[in-house]
């Protein structure tokens, strides 16, 4: 503060003093500030040399015209910092209703995601009988509720696990061809057992053509009570009133939601990983006889971690019948994979 009272000072004698006499020191004092400016060119300022010039902002409407040290933006910068810094003050954190323990948010979290239909009310009411004494109004602001995104998920996949004996999915593979075609393989799999029910592949996917193929997989008029599908152009009109004729409710995913329709999806990267990634195709019969072979294999030997280590047909346990027996390997999918069994050795 004891900066300040020069500049004070001279603002109070300037009443006793002359107009000429008051513009020749104005005019040294510039003089004086110009050379101190071209040897330092922006020299330091302290709090009070601020507030001064904030001050004087507010009381004298000419006082970015002597402003000669900063820019005129600098000290309304000054300003609001102040102006933000004084709010900021006036909505400090002020102590409130104590905040509940990790270990009781931890609980309130596990709830929410075990029932997704549960509310606050219900949440609330298993505390109380915990004797967990909590307000009600503290649940819903849990930021993990039950409304969180991933419970839809959740509850899409309880809906397939209850639903799969009832449950088939179909789907679009592409493969392109030595040629740079591309073929459309198309097929529908069971979510029951992991089955294959049929498969095709053609250039020219039109409606007429995946009707026929549904004939070919429903030749006695019923289909699956439900069949999941995305929202692919080709799955519209004959197709879906044939599929409605046949008994099946439709389930479209939704737009760009792959997991939606993981069963199939699921296929799509086996039959890629397992064969198209390791093979050329070169025509259409030669794509549907590595792919049956593919299936077959599916089917028969390899096992699924969803089938509890077992094939979609129910792979026969093998024991060792003698001590001769020995592991033997046989060729599948052209030597790409192998199902090992016991072996008599002469």
């Amino acid at each position: 503060m004891t900066r300040l009272l020069p500049a004070f000072r001279a603002w109070f004698g300037a009443f006793f003093r002359s107009r000429h006499d008051l513009g020749l020191e104005l005019a040294a004092l510039r003089q004086q500030v110009g050379v101190l400016k071209r040897q330092n060119p922006r020299p330091k300022l302290s709090r009070w040399d601020r507030l001064f010039w904030m001050t004087l902002r507010r009381l004298w409407s000419r006082w970015a015209r002597m402003l000669v040290i900063v820019k005129p933006e600098t000290v309304v910068s000054w300003h609001r910092a102040g102006f933000r810094w004084y709010w900021r003050f006036l909505s400090r954190h002020r102590p409130g209703r104590p905040k509940i323990t990790s270990e009781l948010q931890k609980l309130i979290r596990s709830m929410a995601t075990e029932n997704p239909t549960w509310g606050a009310p219900r949440i609330h009411g298993e505390l109380l009988k915990l004797g967990l004494e909590i307000s009600e109004c503290t649940v819903p602001r849990n930021p993990d509720r039950s409304n969180h995104p991933r419970d839809s998920g959740k509850r899409w996949l309880t809906f397939l696990k209850n639903h799969r004996e009832a449950m088939a999915a179909m789907d679009f593979l592409t493969v392109p061809t030595a040629t740079f075609q591309v073929l459309y393989c198309f097929f529908v799999i069971s979510h029951r057992r992991r089955r294959i029910l049929h498969f095709n592949a053609t250039k020219h996917p039109t409606s007429r053509w995946i009707v026929q193929q549904l004939r070919e997989v429903f030749p006695e008029e019923q289909a699956q009570k439900y069949l999941v599908l995305d929202r692919d152009g080709k799955f519209t009109g004959d197709v879906v009133r044939m599929l409605e004729c046949l008994g099946s409710k439709l389930i479209q995913t939704a737009c760009r939601s792959p997991w939606q329709n993981g069963v199939a999806e699921r296929w799509v990267g086996s039959c890629r990983r397992e064969l198209l990634d390791h093979m050329i195709v070169l025509s259409e019969p030669h794509l549907r006889r590595l792919v049956r072979e593919c299936i077959r294999y599916y089917h028969e030997d390899c096992v699924h971690d969803a089938l509890n280590k077992d094939t979609p047909t129910g792979r026969v346990l093998e024991r060792r019948q003698t001590d001769a027996a020995r592991v033997m390997g046989v060729l599948r999918v052209g030597g790409l994979h192998h199902r090992y069994q016991w072996q008599t050795t002469a």
